[in-house]
């Protein structure tokens, strides 16, 4: 099987390149050339620039894959430019959305695929529900669209955590070793579905070339699932802390946080658990297996002993007290 990745060096992309080259797939990655020490040995690198059509169709031609991944498109203008790029070159087409994308708040629990698209807290999401609404309103026998859904999907560089400074992680290790207070919204007890990068790729090669899933749509996530206190205390544990946590309502958060309301209102904030069956009916390889506990040990050795990354993001950090100390100040 001859397989595109468009993109390939991303946190969930990395973890399914080296599963597909490790079940033979001939992988080939267009990419500009900027991050190919992710990309596996063995891979085949084609440079061009996704923005630049006709230069990627140059590098594309004579090429014909079994299946083309879309790793990096956002927009209903992006996957319509991938149809009239692709169409020639492929007969499946798998776009990665999210699945965020779902209605929120949701309907039930658990979340099937029968939950329908629409998330009015987050533009991100929106822009992903759209990219499916086009992909699935033509039916082109020659050109077969699947999509994918993962939720929160990680590897073991990452802190799982609501409200971190984005741009400069470290911040909440060293809020712990300094045992300034964390900020959980609520009661910190709703629940949250994690996926290890690893988890999510044996199943998601499965999909590849795969005519089951044609015209069709999955999420694709973990099974593990903690509340946020306890994703909080695995962070803890490793750096070896004891949790010094402060309880704040998500619309107090806000006020001094507003860049986190997509985030939150549409994501993190309440209870998300998958019922994952539609998937694993075409992935017999699927797992879940991996716990945070064990990952998050790794993320935090990784920071602790690269000096580089022990960035204290101090803007952040002074909205963060402020908060803390209004929020305190109105409840005692």
């Amino acid at each position: 099987m001859k397989v595109l990745f468009i993109g390939g060096t991303g946190i969930i992309s990395t973890a399914v390149s080296k599963i597909t080259m490790e079940r033979g797939i001939d992988l080939y990655i267009l990419n500009r050339g900027h991050r190919n020490d992710k990309v596996p040995e063995d891979a085949k690198v084609l440079v061009g620039d996704i923005y630049n059509p006709d230069q990627v169709r140059e590098v594309l031609k004579g090429h014909f894959f079994d299946a083309i991944v879309q790793w990096i498109s956002f927009t209903v203008e992006h996957v319509t430019r991938d149809y009239n790029l692709f169409k020639d070159f492929t007969k499946q087409y798998v776009f990665i959305s999210s699945a965020s994308a779902y209605h929120k708040p949701l309907p039930f629990l658990p979340v099937t695929e029968e939950v329908p698209l629409g998330n009015k807290y987050w533009q991100y999401s929106e822009n992903k529900k759209k990219c499916e609404e086009y992909l699935l309103s033509f039916r082109d026998p020659k050109f077969h669209v699947t999509i994918i859904r993962p939720s929160h999907t990680y590897n073991e560089e990452m802190l799982i955590a609501q409200l971190n400074s984005p741009e400069k992680p470290y911040t909440l290790i060293d809020r712990m070793q300094k045992n300034k207070p964390i900020i959980l919204p609520d009661d910190g007890q709703s629940l949250w579905t994690l996926t290890f990068n690893q988890d999510f790729a044996s199943a998601f090669v499965d999909v590849l070339g795969n005519p089951k899933t044609y015209d069709n749509f999955y999420h694709l996530t973990g099974e593990k699932v903690y509340t946020w206190e306890q994703l909080n205390k695995a962070i803890c544990d490793a750096v070896g802390v004891k949790p010094n946590v402060v309880f704040i309502p998500t619309d107090t958060i806000l006020e001094y946080f507003p860049e986190f309301k997509g985030e939150l209102y549409g994501d993190k904030k309440d209870n998300t658990i998958f019922d994952n069956s539609k998937i694993k009916e075409v992935a017999p390889h699927w797992v879940s297996q991996t716990e945070y506990s064990d990952i998050v040990k790794l993320a935090v050795k990784r920071f602790l002993e690269n000096p580089e990354l022990q960035i204290v993001d101090e803007e952040f950090n002074k909205r963060y007290d402020a908060l803390i100390e209004k929020y305190q100040k109105q409840t005692n």
